[in-house]
């Protein structure tokens, strides 16, 4: 017989059996939950990463919704489990979905929540500080400095690169990508240039005004450029911060080739996914090219990392802390549990998942909606309980 799975009850005669697979930040997503007649069980078991056995003994025989993590194998086999179980919705607590087999969702009939539009700023945020570190040399620095090797004032100790007046580069332009451009625009004085397949007429925007700003106070004016190949990115930046999806176009976007055109003393920064970039090629590159930097957030094998590249004194590596911020990682927890409750109640789905602040308002009561699911389209219509004519929600 399997082992039993530990866990936290709260509200145990709820009507609606809601399972957590993790313990989440802050406390307000468990009362909206248990206020709205949910029984919330929160697996208390004493591992990283649960299995696909784990979560199928947490689901059960009957089960309503489950929120996820983004470590999790969310597939056919745990899909059909819920459905089984009763249940109609699971909801990551991550932007990104990219462990969820939506496919697999749509065939059990499952809804697939997410939780964007909370992570923005705080993970360009961590961007910026990995910039920041990686061109300073702070890691390393800080190191010697614990191991007592600090002497005195030297003209070559620790000599990094100035940010002010070079020029960022942006790979994927999006909401994170726009966000830390601007904060390298506006912090460092930094010119610009992007790579996306869309147009990002707002940041182009913001870098003319700001850059005629600069200009009518008698400074150098900042600048911007949308390049035409990713390639011509790599060649003139001298930072580099990608920001593009996961999928099979961008998957090793940055491989020894692209490596190679890059500028010998610039900085990478990946706060997006880790496969974007192929490990093994870049501790190569480390090697091969000291005055190179990268800061990571993510990795190609996470947890892992590729051999070689824990010893690296040029890379600043972090523990996939993009989002974590105290307001941010609540946040998600709240908009995850809010799409479970909102599918288990019927309710139609948000129309913009990226403004998602009524329902982060903790004074204020949320909107009767899901705030974001991501296969709403494919579930087909169903009638759902109508909301005000000021509210911005769409049927699904």
């Amino acid at each position: 017989m399997a082992k039993p799975i530990s866990i936290e009850v709260w509200n145990p005669s709820g009507k609606y059996r809601v399972v957590s697979t993790k313990s989440m930040p802050g406390t307000r997503w468990i009362r909206l939950l248990t206020d709205n007649d949910c029984r919330l069980e929160i697996c208390t078991e004493a591992k990283t990463i649960l299995s696909v056995d784990d979560i199928l003994a947490l689901i059960g025989d009957r089960c309503d919704a489950v929120i996820g993590q983004l470590t999790e194998d969310w597939g056919e086999v745990l899909f059909s489990a819920l459905k089984r179980a009763g249940g109609t919705a699971f909801s990551n607590m991550a932007v990104g979905y990219n462990n969820v087999d939506v496919e697999a969702a749509n065939r059990n009939g499952i809804a697939v929540g997410n939780t964007p539009g909370v992570l923005t700023e705080t993970t360009a945020e961590l961007a910026a500080s990995l910039t920041l570190a990686a061109a300073r040399r702070i890691v390393e620095a800080d190191q010697f400095m614990r191991a007592g090797l600090y002497e005195g004032w030297l003209p070559h100790l620790f000599v990094g690169n100035l940010l002010k007046g070079q020029t960022v580069g942006v790979i994927g332009a999006g909401r994170i990508g726009s966000a830390y451009a601007r904060m390298m625009i506006e912090g460092f004085k930094m010119n610009l240039i992007y790579y996306d397949l869309y147009q990002a007429t707002r940041l182009e925007k913001f870098v003319t005004a700001y850059g005629q700003f600069l200009k009518a106070n008698g400074e150098q004016p900042v600048t911007w450029k949308r390049a035409a190949t990713m390639e011509d990115v790599l060649r003139e930046a001298d930072v580099i911060s990608l920001h593009p999806v996961l999928d099979k176009t961008t998957y090793h976007l940055i491989n020894p080739e692209r490596l190679a055109i890059m500028k010998k003393e610039a900085v990478l920064v990946n706060a997006s996914r880790g496969p974007v970039i192929d490990e093994v090629a870049l501790v190569e590159h480390l090697k091969a090219n000291p005055m190179f930097r990268v800061g990571l957030d993510v990795f190609e094998d996470e947890p892992y990392m590729k051999p070689g590249l824990a010893d690296m004194k040029n890379a600043v590596v972090v523990p996939h802390i993009a989002s974590a911020s105290k307001w941010t990682r609540e946040g998600m927890a709240t908009l995850a549990a809010l799409n479970v409750l909102g599918k288990i109640k019927g309710y139609p789905v948000w129309g913009n998942p990226n403004q998602v602040e009524p329902f982060l308002n903790e004074s204020a009561t949320p909107p009767p909606a899901c705030p974001s699911i991501v296969n709403a389209k494919q579930l087909g219509p169903a009638i759902f309980k109508a909301l005000g004519a000021n509210d911005v929600a769409t049927a699904y």
